[in-house]
């Protein structure tokens, strides 16, 4: 692998810890910290993503050569690693000082057609942002992470990537539910890449000490690498910065709500500004449909981050972004205005992807109530999210069989329910007959947007339980499955969540540790 590629750019233009300390701290004033992963004797590789290894410009695994490196193990005299600082607000509270506590950056390469990636241990060791931590991770949350990041990338959502997974050979203590029952776990160390891994918390971190002169520079640093889009000069850049930052997570929020992706921990510091899904923790794709859906057990009393709220959130992350910025455009009204247009931006650009769900052409009068009544449908009828589009793609009359209806219900299906669905579909049939484009363009149309396989959390359990035992044919099967995620390759994925698997402790019930 071309690890001699990789270099540091940001420690070379930043104020930094250079000390290599490990000692969880406070670190004042500066961006980063120099620090070492701790290495480990025993890996054993489970999956490497050859075709991204290509692509960002590393080149071809050999596993007697690159695993100790993969894992953080016996670096190239070229790696100067290190761990960043950042703040944020945790569940609607400020939180002061985070930053990587598990993440270590190797560094930047740049592929042959000039394109920037970011590549990070998860799980290789303590940095001082670690909390009490040890910066290591276990099997069950370092797998989570590498297939759902790799599932969003082929449902075209904008995301982090995953290079590898790799078993470190040691075992972890943790406590999955937070209920003082810690058990040893397999430790594991996912490699995980992006343009970048910039979050809302570095821009915060900088805003709350009055770093003014490094924020600038920060904001420059970030506008020239990662938003070639924005051309203006002086103070009119920070404000495009800030408005595109806007689009970017609206955007985000939109592709979260087609594909049913509940985060479950949307804190300002797990928000990237170039708007990827980043930090795949206790997450959840949707089973039934149901706005006020958490996976989050921290998140329960209030639901916070519900399916539901995602975007409410988002703006409201936004807003603690813009008091951040705030030194720097100094333009109350100016922020105020572009906030206040979020909404409006994202109801628009939701709308329009449900009429691609639907196979519409386009937004028209009258949908508002469309959609409305179909929200009801499916809390009323607990209908599967992504299983019902699959079936209203397939139906050409307006009658649905009980024994069909319940296959993509949680709920016990009677003849009441039935005509309710039915009387829908009559409804659906209408607003199909005010398409300008043909039956097989409105078809192609769902079919471009409506994912055959997701990956449910109940699969996910069921391959942890399996890698625990050796066993990797269910997790062969995932990966081929996520990276063709609108084709029905395995039929038996295309079913609801069977029963048994409804409040079991890494399953459906989920902690920010997992």
């Amino acid at each position: 692998m071309n690890f001699y590629k990789i270099k540091q750019p940001f420690t070379e233009l930043f104020p930094g810890d250079f000390s290599g300390n490990t000692m969880q701290r406070q670190t004042p004033k500066v961006l980063f910290s120099m620090v070492n992963p701790s290495g480990f004797d025993a890996p054993e590789m489970l999956v490497f993503n050859e075709k991204l290894s290509q692509e960002i410009g590393l080149g071809s695994f050999n596993e007697k050569q690159d695993l100790d490196f993969l894992v953080g193990t016996h670096l190239p005299q070229n790696i100067k690693s290190y761990a960043t600082a950042y703040a944020g607000h945790q569940f609607g509270n400020w939180a002061g000082q985070l930053g990587d506590g598990r993440a270590i950056y190797a560094g930047e390469i740049i592929n042959d057609k000039g394109e920037k990636n970011e590549i990070q241990w998860k799980g290789a060791g303590a940095t001082p942002y670690s909390r009490h931590a040890d910066g290591r991770a276990v099997l069950r949350s370092s797998l989570r992470e590498y297939l759902m990041s790799e599932a969003m990338f082929h449902l075209r959502v904008p995301t982090t990537r995953a290079l590898s997974l790799a078993l470190t050979g040691e075992n972890v203590i943790r406590d999955i539910m937070y209920s003082g029952n810690p058990q040893y776990e397999k430790g594991a160390v996912v490699i995980r890449t992006a343009e970048s891994f910039l979050r809302f918390g570095h821009f915060e971190w900088l805003a709350a000490q009055k770093e003014t002169e490094t924020l600038k520079d920060f904001l420059d640093f970030t506008i020239e690498n990662y938003f070639p889009e924005i051309t203006s000069e002086s103070e009119e850049k920070y404000k495009d910065f800030f408005k595109n930052v806007c689009t970017r997570t609206a955007d985000l929020m939109t592709e979260w709500y087609r594909v049913g992706f509940v985060h479950g921990v949307m804190n300002t510091d797990n928000m990237s500004v170039l708007g990827l899904t980043i930090d795949f923790g206790p997450y959840s794709m949707l089973d039934e449909y149901d706005l006020n859906f958490t996976p989050n057990t921290t998140d329960l009393p209030g639901r916070r981050y519900a399916f539901g709220k995602q975007a409410q959130i988002a703006q409201w992350n936004l807003w603690q972004l813009a008091n951040s910025l705030f030194q720097i455009i100094k333009d109350e009204k100016f922020l105020e205005k572009t906030l206040n247009e979020f909404g409006t931006y994202f109801w628009r650009k939701h709308d329009e992807m449900l009429c691609t769900k639907f196979g519409f052409d386009k937004l028209q009068k009258g949908d508002d109530d469309f959609f409305t009544n179909w929200q009801s449908l499916m809390q009323n009828l607990s209908l599967d999210y992504t299983l019902f589009f699959n079936v209203i793609e397939r139906k050409k009359e307006d009658r649905i069989e009980i024994e069909e209806l319940q296959n993509i219900s949680y709920d016990v299906i009677d003849e009441i329910q039935q005509k309710k669905f039915e009387g829908f579909l009559n409804q659906y049939k209408v607003r199909l007959a005010q398409n300008t484009i043909s039956v097989e363009e409105s078809k192609q149309l769902m079919q471009k947007n409506n994912p055959k396989f997701i990956l449910r959390n109940y699969l996910l359990y069921q391959c942890i339980e399996g890698l625990e035992e050796g066993k990797k044919d269910l997790l062969n099967k995932l990966i081929e499955a996520s990276e063709n995620p609108y084709e029905e390759i395995y039929p038996e994925f295309s079913v609801k969540r069977p029963d048994g698997f409804e409040g079991v402790a890494g399953c459906s019930m989920l902690s920010c540790s997992s």
